[in-house]
């Protein structure tokens, strides 16, 4: 946009971009759980503002606009697909580029800033006070600013962007941009893109917060190769730093599929959806099943059958969706490959488990085990000092292990 499109950067440009700014996030994360807070409390207010202004914006500047019976009945298909509302069904597949970092919001208590994203919020519960109740409280303030906001947003740029097939033919391949462009011109268009890219930033910081703390969880619990490195708590940052770079550069690793095939790391991407609903909703199948659900302070009631009923069914549905091609006739060039992706990594999890996992790996920490274990070497005759005399990074891990088995019992709330 900034050169008039005369530039058309190449993939090994884009590739190496994201390995750049992976690295940022890698270092953001490495830090202590104070600084990485500072950072995303000035993020709400920076989303918010550019919610607000470049909604404000577009409707002032915009020459045209399309009536509201356009915006809310007129339906275009460009998918092949019969009948029309496969299209509508496709559009689902937009939260597989959100991933984890979807419904960012930041509950702000008299104590501090709660948590970041959606899925974030719940790998970080350790690092709260009463995550019992405040976690799931983030979570559904997440989700409801998300949908309230993003549905907003999405009419405003129905209203103003003109006609659909100049947006798709933009040189950007950036629909939202294209719209920035058409409607606020050159400054305004690179403007409010930089901030879009910016937010992404901040979720790119929250989804690998989310990843490090789970590799760490693993590893604590002996599950993961190298367990023992993944699972080190650095004693200055008091945070999982290891785990936070194993995971960043696997992240680059992963993309490095796009130098090859654009088609396959698109299918990488459609598998995100599909992996991340069925790791929400294997807990709640176990939980119908089993019926061994102990409500918290924070539960829905007699509603939460039902609303756990539906979201099975739901996850069940769309995961169809996710893995059908989005444009007809399939060819080679355009078919999805997330079946594939999913079919390879439940094979190699399962050949993992086989051979090693199910021979260290015997369910997460469990608090009253940590607890027991302290008591039994007081009654050995070890005092509460010869235990602080523990390794420093071993007290640290014992310590999160300790908060994070209260989050395992506490975080069923985030269920119901």
């Amino acid at each position: 946009m900034g050169s008039d499109f005369t530039y058309v950067p190449t993939t090994g440009t884009r590739i190496g971009v994201m390995a750049a700014l992976t690295a940022v996030t890698g270092i953001v994360n490495s830090l202590s759980t104070y600084f990485i807070e500072k950072i995303t409390r000035s993020y709400f207010f920076i989303h918010i503002a550019v919610l607000l202004t470049c909604s404000i914006a577009l409707l002032a500047k915009a020459e045209t606009r399309h009536s509201a019976t356009y915006v809310f009945t007129n339906v275009e298909s460009v998918s092949g697909w019969s009948p029309v509302g496969f299209s509508f069904l496709f559009g689902f597949l937009s939260v597989s580029w959100t991933m984890t970092a979807y419904g960012n919001f930041f509950f702000v208590s008299s104590e501090r800033l709660l948590s970041s994203c959606l899925d974030a919020t719940a790998h970080i519960t350790e690092e709260m006070r009463e995550p019992e109740l405040k976690a799931p409280w983030a979570i559904s303030l997440a989700m409801a600013f998300t949908y309230v906001g993003g549905f907003l947003f999405n009419i405003v740029l129905c209203f103003v962007m003109g006609e659909p097939s100049e947006i798709l033919a933009s040189p950007m391949a950036q629909p939202v941009a294209q719209i920035f462009f058409n409607v606020l011109g050159k400054a305004g268009g690179l403007f409010y893109t930089v901030f879009a890219v910016i937010i992404l930033k901040f979720l790119c910081i929250a989804g690998m917060q989310s990843l490090s703390r789970t590799v760490f969880v693993f590893s604590r619990d002996r599950l993961l190769p190298g367990s023992r490195i993944w699972a080190k708590i650095n004693p200055l940052t008091q945070t999982p730093i290891y785990a936070v770079w194993i995971s960043a550069v696997l992240c680059i690793a992963i993309n490095l599929i796009g130098l090859g095939s654009h088609t396959a790391i698109a299918g990488v991407f459609n598998v995100t959806a599909i992996a991340i609903d069925w790791s929400y909703v294997i807990p709640i199948l176990c939980k119908l099943k089993y019926g061994q659900f102990e409500p918290g302070p924070w539960h829905m009631g007699k509603a939460s059958l039902w609303v756990n009923a539906w979201a099975c069914i739901w996850t069940v549905f769309v995961s169809i969706i996710f893995i059908l091609p989005t444009v007809r006739p399939v060819t080679g060039l355009n078919m999805n490959y997330a079946i594939a992706f999913l079919g390879l990594i439940f094979a190699l999890a399962a050949i993992y488990w086989v051979i090693s996992g199910r021979k260290s790996y015997t369910g997460p920490v469990v608090e009253a085990d940590v607890v027991e274990s302290f008591s039994d070497g007081i009654r050995d005759g070890f005092s509460e000092e010869d235990h602080g005399k523990e390794s420093k990074d071993h007290k640290h891990r014992r310590l999160l292990g300790t908060r994070l088995a209260r989050d395992a019992t506490s975080a069923n709330t985030s269920i119901s």
